[in-house]
């Protein structure tokens, strides 16, 4: 693995890992309006990235062609704001693990998806490794009782996880990892205002108490401003395929972090998951083939993904 291969997993594992522990995080916003609470998260997020954006970014910004504007606001529509909402729509018919286990199979959807957008055939190693790690997050996470509503919902948020890599790609290309984490969060803070108002009315937000406060701020500032830009130059670095397989981490980040605070448990089954997962992320990532060769930058195609399979 090269230098920068090794870089870019290095940043998406730590990107899922952030995502994983806020889970836990969520359970206190339960009953704050939720599309009032995206608004916040990722309008607080925008703003506290303003000083990070560098000198060039006015050139870039208007560089950007409409098609690559339009394909910004899917992303945060798509990836952001909806994923987190057809989360939280799924779960109110279904357990948690349900949602997450549709979740921990984008790797192998992406291992299909990414590679056929490409023009290429999905490589057999790479599709194995992925369904190596949604079988991980499976035993991590377990199953749960459900509904078709809660099936549906559940669906909806593996296509935006999915999104939130694919889509992002060529955008990422122009704009880099902080510039596009800045433009897709102020458009998702504006997209959640208007959903807030329309499906909420006056009561779409509210000053937060104690715990949601806090549950907002670390979302805000870890999750999004951290996690986002770790995210996208993770994907910059080794490509969506690659990336989106680190996904798996997720669910074992949580079960890690819900546990000490008594909101879950860590056992066996999970140590085993656990194990699965970061098998998969290896082969994947082609660790073992490529331990003995030279370091190389990795060859990508125009659309800025790997342009051979894993």
């Amino acid at each position: 693995m090269s230098p920068t291969a090794r870089r870019g997993a290095l940043l998406a594992a730590f990107a899922c890992c952030l995502v994983g522990a806020s889970f836990t995080a969520n359970s206190a916003l339960v009953d704050y309006p939720h599309a009032g609470g995206q608004a916040l998260r990722y309008g607080l997020a925008a703003l506290l990235m303003l000083p990070l954006v560098g000198r060039d970014a006015p050139a870039r910004l208007r560089s950007l062609p409409p098609r690559l504007w339009a394909r910004t606001a899917i992303l945060a529509a798509v990836g952001m704001v909806g994923f987190n909402l057809a989360v939280l729509a799924a779960e109110r018919t279904a357990e948690p693990a349900v949602p997450g286990v549709f979740v921990g199979c984008a790797p192998v959807v992406a291992a299909v998806l990414v590679p056929l957008l490409d023009g290429r055939r999905p490589g057999r190693s790479g599709l194995g490794a992925a369904t190596l790690v949604a079988a991980g997050a499976l035993v991590v996470q377990g199953w749960g009782r459900t509904d078709a509503a809660g099936v549906l919902w559940s669906l909806a948020a593996l296509g935006g996880e999915l999104g939130f890599a694919l889509i992002a790609v060529p955008v990422l290309r122009v704009l880099g990892p902080r510039l596009l984490t800045i433009v897709a969060c102020a458009f998702a803070a504006l997209e959640a205002t208007v959903l807030g108002l329309l499906w909420e009315g006056s009561q779409w937000l509210r000053v937060p108490e104690g715990a949601e406060a806090v549950a907002l701020l670390w979302q805000a500032t870890v999750v999004t401003v951290l996690g986002f830009v770790c995210w996208y130059a993770a994907v910059q670095r080794i490509g969506a395929e690659r990336a989106v397989l680190f996904s798996g981490l997720i669910p074992v980040s949580a079960a890690l972090t819900a546990a000490p605070l008594g909101a879950g448990g860590y056992g066996l089954a999970q140590a085993g998951g656990s194990v699965l997962v970061a098998a998969g992320v290896l082969a994947g990532c082609g660790v073992r083939r490529r331990a003995a060769a030279a370091p190389a930058a990795p060859r990508t195609d125009r659309r800025g993904t790997p342009a051979r399979g894993t």
